[in-house]
């Protein structure tokens, strides 16, 4: 069961990635526009025909988008969030009819969901002033026994120990990358605004992002982690090189193979392949050890 990892854009001008695995394509996020979004899908040789389910992380502007909230109803694709987002989004006019169609799903904190036959996925909650926000693992569910991990983290203040915990052991890890402190601080942005995204609340400077790096490599062996792709960069605050010299450092000796990969706001980034691995238990984080009573395991639509 091999699948495909592409962020099809990222930045405060919008956010989508991609999954694609054999169960159907999953968008992560779907913050631009439906034309722009098929545009890229095209670009990596996929379609809009391919996508059978949306996650959101929250419901910031740049991770959500009112007309392709109507293209996901037209073409009957099932949009995932929280409850809280669902309630949110309520006073959306575009939202209104996905819902009516039972199109608008909701996933819990912690509890683990099947967007896609044979995906598992899992909500963390990450701190954002977006409440709630939650980073996204998602792991293939194999009958031969192997698997794969995603572990997506876009908006974030800082890195906590759970989200640690949940990301161990994953294949590919795709974690925000958002600013240079002294950029920040020496930039010509309102005062509030600086103080905003420095905060706990905010957005991971490349240092921040960087040892979450290090922390989330060092629970795997050399080789395990296929690649970092670096997500959310200021355009204002932050440099790709900068941010990939980061990058490159907390990969250091420890994950030297390791693909380093900077999204961009307006093109998709490389592609990553990933294919089945044995099943470690090393690799697996605690919450994800043993499914709960309380465990989904199919969305409505889903059954059979």
């Amino acid at each position: 069961m091999s699948a495909r990892f592409t962020v099809l854009g990222s930045g405060s001008s919008g956010n989508v990635s991609l999954l694609e695995t054999p169960g159907g394509g999953l968008l992560l996020d779907c913050g631009l526009p439906p034309k722009e979004i098929g545009d890229r899908l095209a670009a990596i040789g996929s379609s809009w025909d391919a996508i059978s389910a949306v996650v959101i992380t929250h419901t910031h502007t740049d991770h959500w988008n009112r007309y392709t909230l109507e293209h996901l109803r037209r073409l009957n694709i099932r949009f995932i969030a929280h409850k809280q987002h669902l309630v949110a989004l309520a006073t959306v006019p575009a939202f209104e009819p996905l819902r009516r169609a039972g199109l608008a799903i909701e996933y819990t904190e912690g509890t683990q969901f099947v967007p896609l036959r044979g995906l598992s996925c899992i909500a963390v909650p990450v701190s954002h002033d977006s409440d709630p926000t939650f980073a996204i693992r998602c792991d293939a569910v194999s009958s031969c026994g192997g698997t794969w991990a995603v572990g997506l983290a876009s908006d974030l203040g800082v890195v906590s120990e759970p989200l640690l915990t949940a990301f161990a052991g994953v294949d590919l890890l795709a974690i925000e990358f958002n600013h240079d402190v002294k950029m920040e601080r020496a930039s010509r942005r309102p005062r509030f605004l600086v103080n905003r995204v420095l905060g706990d609340k905010g957005h991971l400077s490349n240092l921040q992002a960087g040892e979450a790096v290090q922390a989330i490599a060092a629970t795997v062996d050399p080789g395990h982690l296929r690649a970092v792709v670096q997500l959310h960069l200021s355009r204002e605050c932050n440099t790709a090189e900068l941010a990939a010299h980061a990058g490159k450092t907390a990969l250091g000796a420890s994950s030297p193979h390791t693909r380093l990969i900077t999204a961009t706001q307006d093109r998709p980034a490389e592609t990553v392949e990933l294919s089945l691995r044995p099943q470690r238990a090393v690799g697996m984080p605690k919450l994800l050890a043993k499914p709960r009573a309380s465990m989904q395991l199919v969305l409505p639509g889903m059954e059979g």
